[in-house]
């Protein structure tokens, strides 16, 4: 298996992956994949079997914005390249490969690549049953968000270097 970032070429994959993971009130678009791949394609990073395929991925943009906000998922250009925290939009595992340490193996390099970017950190929003997952990185709970993103309760957690 390798990481890498992604490029335009991934669009199906990623949309597809997004698509086993998550209900499709929450999922990301095709649309919503191509403009964010047409702005910051260094920010998805890609963990794929030896053949290619692709089986897990989390993507994101820089703001020096503090807190994840739900136009965020929405709108590409906010994206600041230089901003000083590393939003994590998402944490795709297909199925097949989940509890086998993929998404931990992934979200290891997201922080350390964010850490040697400069970044103060790292911030995401997770439902209640994955915050003792996101702790087991260092994330702090910073309690329900504002986020209304798929009509669902969201947590704020980040992580500060």
């Amino acid at each position: 298996m390798r990481i890498r970032t992604a490029t335009l070429a991934d669009l199906p994959a990623v949309t597809a992956v997004e698509a086993a993971c998550f209900p499709a009130a929450e999922a990301a678009t095709e649309a919503d994949f191509a403009a964010r791949l047409s702005a910051y394609a260094d920010h998805f990073w890609l963990l794929e079997e030896d053949d290619g395929t692709l089986i897990s991925f989390i993507d994101g943009m820089v703001s020096d914005e503090p807190t994840l906000r739900d136009e965020m998922y929405e709108n590409a250009a906010l994206h600041n390249e230089h901003g000083a925290w590393q939003m994590i939009f998402g944490v795709n595992t297909l199925p097949a490969y989940r509890r086998q340490g993929c998404a931990a193996r992934v979200m290891e390099r997201v922080i350390a690549d964010a850490h040697a970017q400069g970044r103060k950190g790292c911030v995401l929003t997770c439902k209640d049953r994955l915050i003792h997952y996101y702790e087991t990185f260092g994330f702090q709970n910073e309690g329900v968000s504002k986020s209304v993103h798929g009509g669902v309760v969201w947590y704020d957690m980040r992580l500060t270097f």
